[in-house]
């Protein structure tokens, strides 16, 4: 449910709040004066596009802001699914710059219009005489009969189980493409693997052999310089060993002086403590250095054989040599046992198309017991709403299986006596529609949560007792989800729980659209003045406050 929502410089509307009634909420105003404006606005919550036209003032970004109470929606999965910080109560955000960039959030947290959009049209649901023939659509009308029919856990079963098909079905018409192919390389495979499991490959040993091999080619330059250090450091006349201890001896008569002497003396011991480290570690080194011609002549044919089999498998290094190794043995015990790893396949594929085959039909089953009381509640509602002969009825058909079962259903529809129902899209006007898709929402509201509803003008085209009623079933709508209705009838407006007004405010150099929320007194005059026009009688007065004391 909408809690607050904010809508700064967007169109001819400076500042906008507006915190809802958890019931029925009433929009009403003169034509023009931004009730269309704020449906729009709310649009861009729902990921729908705008440009710079749509600021106020070309100066400031636009922001529209809503924050809304998702508890009972059951959206934990999606906000994991997007990374998403989830929260009973949710912020979602849209800012437009004046250069013409557009940013969404969720939480504060970035993210695209198209996460936008999946999330907004499941806390937001708004619906207009000029809606898009929704209704036609087949997901909506199994939508529509699940939610009569309370299949929420029978289609969350549904979807495991074809989830589990479809993936079962993949992996074994995968199996079946690539068997013909791997029958044919079957012994290539061998072949190569073979060749690679005969190079007894190690991790890191070429590394090291090329290190080796380097040593070896230069062995004899290597072990001259050792010498020639050691040398300089301990056998020579000069030796620094030799030079480093008279040094020591010099500073050692004088530490006692100064702290800072001793300071020095400590760190002359520390370098020659680290110099006699490093030339016993030039004499382990240097004895270790011994050319040996059978020792150099192996380690160049192994690294050719390395060097040829990375060329060959076009491998960057040994590690990823060692992974197409890897891979071969895969498809080499995948070939040698191909006709049992197909048979096991074909077993799982048709184990679960024999289990989602089994949903489906329970599906099917609880849809199909539900189409004619579905039907007889929605005929009740169309009556009420002025449509007398309205008739309905669901057609089914079975249908291959898909994500939502095995059934494919059309609701068919006659407004008038003698004219034999059929295809929404086909036979329903602007008027019929928009009732029918109202009668629709209302059914599927008993049933569970729904998002906030926005209604803007559903009620064009009706008025006087029709009206009334339509009022009622809006206000016993409220009850179990909000509500928001833009409306031009007093017998709706007089209906609300909460009763707001937009008018233009021409009081500055540039027309500002506001809103406010009416109280008492002010909700008479406005509603007298729905009935009587701008200066309303004293009986259009008393029709309102009877209106809204039914």
């Amino acid at each position: 449910m909408l809690k607050h929502l904010t809508i700064q410089n967007y169109a001819l509307i400076k500042h906008l709040v507006l915190e809802p009634s958890a019931r029925l909420n009433v929009v009403t105003g003169e034509t023009g004066a931004g009730k269309s404006i704020m449906l729009g606005a709310i649009g861009l919550l729902l990921g729908n596009r705008a440009d710079t036209k749509v600021l106020w003032d070309e100066e400031q970004k636009c922001i529209i802001e809503g924050t809304f109470f998702i508890k009972d929606y059951k959206l934990k999965s999606l906000f994991k699914s997007e990374d998403l910080d989830y929260d009973d109560t949710t912020v979602i955000r849209r800012e437009i710059s004046p250069g013409g960039k557009s940013r969404a959030f969720i939480n504060d947290t970035p993210v695209t219009l198209e996460v936008m959009k999946r999330l907004g049209t499941l806390l937001m649901d708004i619906h207009s005489q000029h809606e898009t023939l929704q209704l036609g659509q087949q997901s909506f009308q199994l939508k529509l009969v699940d939610a009569y029919a309370g299949n929420t856990t029978l289609r969350e079963q549904y979807a495991a189980d074809w989830q589990a098909y479809s993936k079962t079905r993949k992996e074994y018409d995968n199996l079946v493409s690539e068997a013909d192919t791997l029958r044919q390389d079957a012994d290539y495979i061998r072949f190569q693997l073979d060749e690679l499991v005969q190079a007894n490959l190690e991790e890191g040993e070429q590394d090291s052999m090329e290190s080796e091999l380097k040593i070896m080619e230069h062995s004899g330059e290597i072990k001259t310089r050792f010498q020639q250090v050691l040398d300089l450091v301990n056998n020579s006349e000069y030796a620094s060993r030799t030079s480093l201890s008279e040094a020591r001896g010099h500073l050692n008569a004088v530490a006692a002086y100064a702290p800072a002497y001793e300071n020095l003396l400590q760190r002359l011991d520390s370098l020659i403590i680290e110099l006699d480290d490093v030339a016993a570690e030039i004499e382990r080194e240097e004895e270790k250095i011994e050319f040996d011609p059978q020792r150099a002549e192996f380690v160049k044919e192994r690294l050719s054989t390395i060097y040829k089999l990375l060329k060959k498998h076009k491998a960057a290094d040994l590690r990823a040599l060692m992974a197409i190794q890897e891979e071969l043995s895969q498809k080499n015990t995948l070939t040698s046992t191909l006709d049992e790893s197909l048979e096991a396949a074909k077993k799982a594929f048709e184990q679960a198309h024999k289990t989602v085959t089994a949903t489906a039909k329970k599906l099917t089953e609880s849809r199909v017991k539900v189409f004619t009381p579905l039907c007889k509640q929605l005929t009740g509602l169309l009556q009420e709403l002025g449509i007398p002969n309205a008739t309905l009825q669901i057609d089914t058909q079975p249908a291959e299986l898909s994500a939502q079962g095995a059934d494919r259903i059309d609701i068919l529809f006659s407004a008038n006596k003698g004219v034999s129902p059929r295809p929404l899209a086909q036979v329903a006007s602007g008027g019929e529609f928009s009732r029918l898709m109202f009668g629709i929402k209302y059914v599927m509201a008993e049933k569970a949560a729904m998002p906030t509803l926005i209604l803007d003008e559903i009620d064009t085209g009706i008025s006087g007792e029709v009206a009334i009623k339509l009022g009622n079933l809006m206000k016993t709508m409220a009850t179990r989800h909000q509500v928001i209705a833009i409306s031009h009838l007093p017998q709706i407006a007089a209906k609300g729980d909460a009763h707001y007004f937009v008018y233009k405010d021409n009081s500055s150099a540039k027309t500002i659209s506001s809103i406010k929320l009416l109280g008492e007194n002010d909700r008479v005059e406005e509603i007298a003045k729905m009935i009587g026009g701008a200066k309303p009688s004293k009986i259009a007065l008393e029709n309102a406050q009877e209106l809204l004391s039914q």
